[in-house]
């Protein structure tokens, strides 16, 4: 306890001295404008969103223009063009849906890898990971002729079944660092007392596992949202995703910035609202395991 006392007084001590405050205060700065550099992209986009075309398109932009809502007129249709609400629903249906189904098929996976008796779990893992390593571009063309030969073109159950299955595998990675953290003898305790696997899954794991499966679920539902490759190629005008959607505004005559983005923030939306919503648990399933 003497020692520990006096380490901690000589931790103290040393902030308290000049040289200490100096270095911590610039410390301070380079971390706020570290936040800036990272800030700055998305605050100019929101400024250039509520100025006319003609100004966003000035070079140098022009930061004191007049500020307008045109560019979001435009998005929603309110000037005469196409709506954008449904494919912001089939952004909103596939990315969820994939998402509620690869936690329910990464969970029970990950419990296997984590807490029962598999060998050689690492091989597993890296089986897994390996499968994300493999270019999109080199499974557009299979996945093109599986969708047309099917009749899953344009439908927006083709896009759900492929999110679940590209999102698989780090979702089962990220769990069994998770699931690892659950003591045993908690799962071994209710065994005991007659709970099956459904329920050992759902009463005992989840509750304790539930900042990682949030934060598991929203880097799922993140790459879901974001994805456009598989999306504009299998999609037409009946499963459109708001990605899909978004490029249809880049044209090669006229101008389009501030109209983009203002679509831009628009999309972002629901996956900063998530990001807020959940960021508590998003540190905490981040951060399991690392103190012990």
């Amino acid at each position: 306890m003497a020692t520990v006392a006096t380490t901690t007084a000589t931790v103290q001590a040393r902030r308290a001295r000049p040289g200490g405050r100096l270095r911590a205060g610039a410390l301070g700065i380079v971390a706020w404008l570290a936040g800036l550099v990272f800030v700055l992209p998305l605050l100019w986009m929101v400024l250039t969103s509520f100025h006319s075309e003609a100004d966003a398109a000035t070079n140098p932009p022009s930061v004191t223009a007049p500020l307008t809502l045109d560019g979001y007129r435009e998005f929603f249709g309110l000037t005469g063009g196409a709506s954008p609400w449904p494919a912001l629903i089939n952004s909103m249906t596939a990315s969820v849906v994939s998402t509620l189904l690869t936690l329910l098929l990464a969970v029970p996976a990950a419990y296997a890898l984590s807490i029962r008796p598999v060998k050689k779990w690492t091989d597993v893992l890296f089986f897994f990971l390996s499968t994300k390593m493999l270019p999109l571009v080199a499974g557009l063309l299979p996945i093109y002729l599986f969708a047309k030969n099917t009749g899953l073109l344009d439908n927006i159950w083709a896009l759900v079944i492929l999110y679940t299955a590209m999102n698989l595998p780090i979702a089962v990675w990220m769990m069994q660092s998770f699931l690892s953290e659950v003591p045993v003898a908690i799962i071994e305790a209710a065994q005991i007392d007659g709970a099956k696997l459904p329920t050992v899954l759902t009463r005992v794991v989840a509750p304790i596992a539930l900042p990682g499966i949030a934060a598991t679920a929203l880097i799922c539902f993140i790459f879901s949202w974001n994805e456009l490759l598989f999306a504009r190629v299998l999609t037409g005008v009946v499963a459109e995703t708001a990605p899909v959607f978004l490029t249809g505004f880049i044209t090669s005559q006229g101008l389009f910035l501030a109209k983009v983005c203002a679509a831009s923030l628009v999309i972002s939306l629901p996956v900063l609202a998530a990001g807020f919503a959940a960021q508590d648990k998003l540190v905490q399933g981040l951060s399991l395991g690392a103190v012990k």
